[in-house]
């Protein structure tokens, strides 16, 4: 039975995919932004190329080709100069851990994720689009072990560690009513130091079949609350949920450790 060699021939394909890939993690700028604002949503889902990795890989291994098993590391390193510096080193140390979740405004049962958010374990509990109604049931349940909580508008954080300090930040975007509270900012005390925590619900992207990906209000509020963390003195902490991010979509199980 024949097999198939390496060779530097074959590959040409995935080789492409593979270098495509790395282009547009080095430079998401290059792609415009009119047209159905395509540059924003290539942003949006810019971590998720990293997708293309193992399949660039495994038809390199079953072309058995050399070309696009070196292109493969085009993708890698970009990726990596782009979003290695968030990836937690091993034994790296922390003292804080926060998980952040939208708690959907049809959530039919708000206590069943209040316990399966506190079974992660984290110190804080960051939640977006509350409901008031859905409030006392996630006090409740939460209370034994984050005894200590504050809410603003629709945001909303639980702690096991005492909350001196709230108030609400403004991030609503132009033309927004002022019933619209989607930010807060609160100093947990942590023993030793405080730190402020920022909770914000940015608003949804809308897809139109004129507008195409229109980010403005979404861009305009993200802007909002960078100010607000910039101006920021103290260390901190920033939970943020935008419904078009995909890494937001499972926020039940991402936790941040600072």
């Amino acid at each position: 039975m024949d097999v198939m060699r390496w060779s530097w021939r074959r590959g040409a394909v995935p080789a492409g995919l593979a270098g495509l890939a790395a282009f547009l993690l080095a430079a998401p700028g290059a792609v415009p932004g009119g047209g159905g604002h395509l540059g924003s949503l290539l942003e949006t889902f810019l971590p998720w190329l990293c997708l293309v990795i193992p399949v660039v890989l495994e038809a390199a291994l079953l072309r058995r080709s050399f070309v696009a098993l070196l292109a493969v590391l085009l993708p890698v390193v970009a990726w990596l100069g782009l979003f290695g510096g968030a990836l937690p080193g091993p034994g790296a140390a922390y003292d804080l851990t926060v998980v952040q979740h939208n708690a959907s405004d049809e959530n039919p049962d708000p206590a069943g994720t209040a316990r399966a958010l506190a079974e992660v374990g984290p110190d804080l509990i960051a939640l977006e689009e509350l409901l008031p109604e859905a409030v006392d049931t996630y006090a409740a349940t939460l209370a034994p072990q984050f005894p200590h909580h504050v809410v603003h508008g629709t945001v909303g954080l639980w702690s096991k560690h005492p909350i001196p300090a709230a108030q609400a930040i403004d991030i609503r975007p132009t033309g927004v009513g002022e019933d619209w509270n989607r930010g807060l900012r609160a100093v947990v005390r942590l023993p030793g130091r405080d730190v402020a925590v920022y909770v914000a619900h940015l608003p949804s992207v809308r897809l139109g079949l004129r507008a195409g990906f229109n980010v403005t209000r979404r861009d305009e509020s993200a802007v909002l609350l960078g100010r607000a963390l910039g101006a920021e003195p103290s260390a901190r902490s920033s939970c943020s949920a935008t419904s078009t991010a995909p890494w937001t979509t499972a926020d039940c199980a991402r936790s941040r450790r600072c």
